[in-house]
């Protein structure tokens, strides 16, 4: 049986049967995962290693370091990135590998700089972390051992050596802010991890994917990648399918490919010349099979079908594998728009326009092989479960493992996938193109059959950074950069993808003007104008529930506020004097400047900041308030984009997409993450379940006037009333309710529906004033309430009048697998948190507002878990516990 680089490949025997042919033995494969060694360069470390992996989890697993993230590690185990590391590994290959043509060693991933010895000999380098590599080794195989050395360089000298060799111009930055930690001149070198403003400086070097040897005789399927189009005029499906095959010599064979449950088989003959080719064949589907489509999360089902590609020669299969098959259309749709200068933003996904609804994915840790399958699931899962149809996987990380976007692809999750650069201007030495060419064929030919990926990206803020001079670049040296943007991101990232792949939309940067951009020239003179493309934008001094303070976008590709994750976060890699938020620890776990500043004085403006005189319960209010503050600033900026897209006012609006910035966390720190690293869900996220809703009541005020929006991301239309409800702080019954006429809202749409002034709307209740009231509200049709419930704050909350302690209590039942925990409150609490500390799991609803005097909320353990247990770890904070 063949081989096949996708992760969806499998063996089949079905072709086998149906030609009446016989498989033969043409491949062979030996991983050569698992025990190594690994040296330092001086040879004072010397100790076992797994591949894949890296050598800071080595260190770590033999003792030889600490945890890598506890408290100020980061800083002190610099030294193992300016060091040069060895792995090396002794294997055995049978006779039968051996009397193979050709056999290649296959690297699916090394990190970075790395020279590969076979046997003492030489068989080839590595530059970039982002490749596959393979070599031919077969005249360097010997009977008995065989001894593998991967010598790495340390990628911190090396960047600093590739950026003094370009002499010529300055290309910035050189180093990260101080705050950072963090290593200088990446921007050289192709490989992630030397600091960000959420994350640590750890400069990995390691074999972070697989290694293997493949053998064989005749030819080898190498990659087989399947694009679905479709043609409108003919209304007519057909699968691009692409097969990457290297031949030892000219091959005739027969080919078949074929989508059984679509009745759909191409068979013809073909012939593959030596060496590698790719070849491309169109199986058009049968018009009479009805093709169920990938719809995204939300929208409908994800549907999959298996395609199968046989090769046959001389009554032999060469060739057998199938795949996963998604049918589904993306556009991204820019065209003038009524009563406006600017032009559209928006997916059209079959026809359909989606509102895109999500977040941006930074890798979900420092450590690669740390990554495991079921952190990818239980991530990518919790954005569906806080119904998520969308995530950006942002340019300053590293492109994803092949399970992420299969999962995304199942899940319905759709995803804008930044090439990865990142913040910086880059070389365009020949050699430095070269290698980020191959990177991009790779990434490109890999990934392209997932229907999940609806769009790429050049480069994450590089196009503001040089439109805007974020690096202090002379006028008179501007010509060279921009030359050199185009360079990297036109004429040789673009020129790839859209030759590569015609299926889906590429943008050259984001934020971005989009098409207005590529008429300035490719970097408009501001990228950041809300009549074109998408939009970045963060504010932390502006009071951030205030509406008019967020731009009026076609898209909002990232915006966010920081918090600090939960205590039970922290506890691991800090200790008791660690835990004051004015602590050492405090201040070098945060890498935005002046952020742990930031988040009190944002809090600060609507609530009044923990003074417990108890400075470990001080510690902890405060840790609860920013994730307080973080939960109601992004729930603003949300609803507001949400609200906008049906809307364009002074030329702006018709908002389409909001992914807030960002999902997860990529150790213990504070960020603007809504998960925090391990899984635990932030109040955010809890938050996210309700205001990406597909059906959604949002309000706002305008010079005392009360709107309520219905927003609705369903397909079909829907007659619907706001419910609102007026209630006092010291009081759990409502003071009044007020519902508004039924209006017909269209699908995919937001409206007005309910409007009035809030002075008579509280002088109808009669007791109620701003200070005194808050409002709660909510959507009915004829069968009910429809979507959550929504509240809207009158005055800041530090100012509201009869807010009390509530004195909540729980009660903490288990019926067979199902825990549920009942609250009891004796006042309106606001922003109720359940913590059960390092007990893993999730509630079904979290920071909420209690208006009620009982309330009942279940548990999803992540690990088997008692009534006893939830009950003896649960602790309950409300707003005003912590005054």
């Amino acid at each position: 049986m063949t081989l096949c680089e996708n992760s969806n490949c499998v063996p089949g025997f079905l072709l086998c049967l149906l030609f009446g042919v016989l498989p033969r033995v043409y491949s062979e494969t030996l991983s050569l995962n698992g025990k190594w060694s690994l040296s330092n360069s001086n040879g004072s470390v010397l100790l076992p290693a797994e591949v894949p992996g890296c050598v800071h989890s080595a260190l770590q697993k033999q003792g030889y370091i600490q945890d890598p993230y506890f408290r100020f590690n980061d800083v002190s185990y610099r030294w193992i990135a300016f060091d040069n590391w060895n792995y090396t590994t002794t294997f055995t290959v049978s006779t039968q590998l051996r009397s193979k043509q050709k056999v290649l060693l296959v690297f699916d991933g090394v990190d970075t700089i790395a020279s590969i010895w076979l046997n003492g000999i030489g068989v080839g380098e590595t530059d970039n972390m982002f490749q596959r590599y393979a070599f031919s080794v077969r005249d360097v195989l010997k009977d008995g051992d065989n001894v593998l050395k991967v010598s790495f360089l340390s990628p911190v000298l090396y960047a600093s050596d590739q950026r003094r060799a370009h002499s010529a111009y300055r290309v910035p930055p050189d180093c990260p802010p101080d705050v950072q930690h963090g290593e200088c001149h990446v921007n050289f070198i192709r490989k992630s991890s030397f600091s960000w403003d959420w994350g640590p400086s750890f400069p990995t070097m390691g074999l972070w994917r697989g290694v293997r040897l493949e053998a064989f005789d005749v030819l080898q399927l190498v990659l087989l990648s399947s694009v679905p189009l479709y043609s409108v005029s003919s209304s007519q499906w057909r699968v691009h399918v692409e097969l990457h095959v290297d031949a030892l010599q000219t091959t005739n064979g027969t080919i078949s490919l074929s989508v059984p449950e679509l009745e759909s088989e191409l068979i013809f003959q073909m012939q593959f010349l030596r060496g590698r080719t790719k070849k491309s064949f169109d199986l058009h589907i049968n018009t009479s099979s009805e093709v169920k489509l990938w719809w995204p999360n939300g929208h409908g089902e994800q549907p999959s079908y298996l395609l199968t590609v046989g090769g046959f020669q001389d009554g032999f299969t060469i060739l057998n594998t199938e795949t996963k098959v998604y049918f589904r259309t993306v556009e991204l749709v820019q065209e003038p728009v009524v009563g406006s200068p600017g032009l559209s933003f928006y997916f059209r996904i079959n026809g359909k326009p989606i509102f895109l609804k999500g977040s941006n994915w930074i890798p979900a840790h420092s450590f690669q092989d740390r990554v495991t399958p079921d952190v990818l699931r239980d991530l990518l899962q919790s954005a569906v479960d806080a119904n998520m149809n969308a995530l950006r996987v942002w340019g300053g990380g590293v492109y994803e493992h092949d399970l992420f976007y299969s999962l995304c692809d199942e899940m319905g999750i759709m995803v804008w996938q930044d090439f990865m650069f990142a913040c910086a201007m880059y070389p365009t030495d020949e050699d430095f193109l070269q290698t980020v060419r191959e990177e991009v064929l790779h990434q490109v030919q890999r990934l392209k059959s997932h229907p999940s990926i609806i769009i790429w990206s050049g480069n994450n803020e590089n196009e503001a950074a040089l439109a805007t001079n974020w690096f202090d670049i002379p006028e008179s040296e501007k010509p060279t950069y921009l030359t050199d943007y185009v360079k990297l991101y036109v004429d040789n990232i673009r020129g790839i993808v859209q030759e590569e792949d015609q299926s889906r939309p590429f943008l050259v940067s984001s934020p971005t003007n989009g098409f207005e951009s590529e008429q300035e020239g490719f970097v408009a003179k501001n990228p950041y104008d809300a009549h074109y493309g998408d939009t970045h934008f963060y504010t932390y001094t502006e009071d951030c529930l205030d509406w008019r303070t967020f731009p009026r976008t076609r898209f909002a590709s990232e915006y966010g506020y920081q918090s600090w994750p939960s205590f039970s976060t922290l506890q691991p890699v800090s200790i008791e004097e660690d835990w004051s938020y004015n602590s050492p620890f405090f201040e070098h776990r945060q890498h935005h400047d002046s952020g742990n500043q930031q988040m009190l004085l944002q809090a600060s403006l609507h609530f009044n900041l923990p003074n417990a005189t108890d400075p470990h319960r001080r510690f902890t209010d405060t840790l609860y308030i920013t994730q307080v503050m973080q939960a109601q600033c992004v729930k603003a900026q949300t609803e507001f984009y949400r609200r906008s897209r049906s809307e364009i006012l002074e030329g702006k609006g018709g908002t389409m997409g909001a992914l807030y910035w960002q999902l997860n966390d990529v150790w213990q720190a504070p960020s603007w993450s809504s998960i925090a690293f391990g899984g635990k869900w932030k109040m955010l996220h809890y938050f996210a379940q309700s205001f990406f809703s597909a059906l959604l009541p949002v309000s706002f005020e305008d010079e005392g006037m009360l709107f309520i929006y219905a927003v609705s991301d369903l397909s079909h239309d829907l007659k619907l009333s706001a419910v609102v409800s007026v209630y006092d702080w010291s009081a759990l019954d409502p003071v009044c309710t007020r519902r508004s006429e039924s209006l017909l809202i269209p699908g995919g749409s937001a409206a007005a529906i309910f409007k009035q002034r809030v002075n008579p709307l509280l002088g109808g209740c009669g007791r109620c004033s701003r200070l005194t009231c808050l409002l709660a509200f909510h959507l009915e049709d004829s069968s009910g309430q429809r979507g959550p419930t929504n509240h809207h704050f009158l005055s800041s909350p530090k100012d509201a009048q009869g807010l009390q302690r509530p004195n909540i209590t729980a009660s903490v039942q288990e019926d067979k697998s199902l825990l549920t925990v009942t609250l009891h409150s004796s006042a309106v609490a606001p922003f109720v948190w359940l913590d059960v500390g390092n007990i893993p799991g999730r509630f079904s609803s979290n920071g909420f507002l209690m208006l009620s005097a009982n309330t009942t909320v279940s548990f999803n353990a992540w690990r088997p878990t008692s009534a006893a247990e939830l009950s003896k770890a649960l602790a309950i904070t409300s707003l005003a516990d912590v005054y």
